[in-house]
């Protein structure tokens, strides 16, 4: 099967694998601990189901969205995502270009390989910047500094991340730092010869672009690397950091890892513009709920008064037009789309986004909705609703 074929994620997701070794494959796969939570984000869409509507007029359909007073083509964008360049040389531009191509916001992490610099260059009207809070807040700030002079319209900041979850599957695969060329890295390298031979004659380890201005001059791709995992996670940050951002950034400010409703409410008390319900896409807390059991709790404690997002286990159209209904502006998702930019590179990315596409326009005709307007709780049944009758 070839990108071109692929129908849906899960076709996408074997195209990786097939590319991939699997030290790789497992660090965009996996969750921690024994990845309950990998399968709780996926069960939890199964609580609600989508109602149709009939014999209203659906031969025009607009999946056009409003978020934070920019215009985009779509209700869903690309989750930040960190050493994309691992997985394939250049990933973050061809995400950023992929996104910028069908106009949806691609969010690039603080973590990635290229520079935020590189991607507003090549995607300015659709790249936002994610950060996290660091052991020295002055690089947190820098990086606030650097996006605000570059024009990115939208800032997010993790706050998800107080210490780093146990990957069991990076922990079995040897992928640590410092990385071991041990003989099990060296047998799955062989075993998928068209990534190896691209990862070595590229230089092997790819540099943090974003990290370099923090390191000492002509420090290597390891050295950056090794501050970064010195700087975070940061353990001691509290909601200080958090209003020290606010007051650097001047545009649209959105919290990301948002799990409780008193979290989002001191978000909004602080002067937040958004949140970002998420689990980490269950890479940090194994027990967490999903991101979905959480949304309509949220979307009701804030009323309207800011703007609400949502990643972690998206994978179908069905599953962006549940979050719609339950109050999200829009969904996000990481894992298919650093699946496709390894498989196919920027044709994969652009693979994926269209795949989502269709399937939200043809949910939007399944249900009655001529624009997203439409969506509400009243095309949405919840199973564990005492007023549906079912439990």
């Amino acid at each position: 099967m070839r990108m071109k074929q692929a129908i849906n994620f899960d076709d996408v997701r074997v195209l990786a694998r097939k590319r991939l070794p699997r030290i790789a494959f497992d660090f965009i796969d996996g969750g921690v601990d024994g990845e309950a939570g990998l399968e709780r984000n996926r069960a939890a869409f199964d609580r609600y189901k989508l109602l149709p509507r009939y014999l209203i007029d659906v031969a025009n359909r607009s999946q056009a969205v409003k978020l934070f007073g920019h215009d985009y083509a779509s209700p869903f964008g690309i989750s930040p995502m960190g050493i994309a360049g691992f997985f394939r040389p250049g990933a973050d531009l061809m995400l950023a270009r992929a996104s910028a191509r069908f106009d949806i916001p691609y969010i690039m992490s603080s973590a990635s390989c290229d520079s935020i610099e590189a991607a507003m260059a090549e995607a300015p009207k659709t790249t936002w910047f994610q950060i996290y809070g660091t052991r020295d807040p002055h690089i947190t700030l820098d990086l606030v500094r650097r996006a605000k002079a570059l024009g990115v319209r939208v800032l997010l900041m993790t706050v998800d991340t107080p210490v780093m979850g146990k990957r069991e599957r990076n922990i079995r695969n040897g992928f640590r730092r410092p990385m071991k060329m041990t003989p099990s890295v060296i047998l799955q390298g062989l075993s998928r010869p068209g990534w190896t031979f691209r990862y070595l004659t590229k230089g092997g380890i790819p540099t943090m672009e974003n990290w370099r201005p923090y390191a000492p001059t002509g420090a290597t791709a390891n050295a950056i690397a090794d501050l970064y995992g010195e700087q975070t996670p940061a353990p001691a940050q509290t909601w200080s950091i958090f209003e020290q951002v606010r007051k650097a950034w001047d545009g649209p400010l959105v919290v990301k890892g948002v799990m409780h409703p008193a979290d989002a409410l001191k978000c909004l008390e602080l002067g937040a513009n958004g949140i970002m319900v998420s689990n980490h896409g269950g890479r940090q807390l194994d027990s967490a709920p999903g991101s979905i059991d959480m949304l309509p709790a949220i979307a009701d404690a804030v009323g309207g008064r800011m703007e609400v997002l949502i990643d972690s286990g998206f994978r179908r159209g069905s599953d962006v037009g549940k979050a719609l209904c339950l109050g999200a502006k829009a969904a996000f998702f990481g894992r298919p789309a650093m699946f496709g930019v390894a498989a196919g590179g920027e044709t994969g990315a652009g693979e994926v986004i269209n795949i989502m596409r269709q399937e939200i326009s043809l949910l939007m005709g399944q249900l009655g909705w001529t624009d997203l307007d439409k969506a509400g709780r009243d095309s949405l049944i919840d199973l564990l609703d005492p007023r549906t009758g079912r439990n």
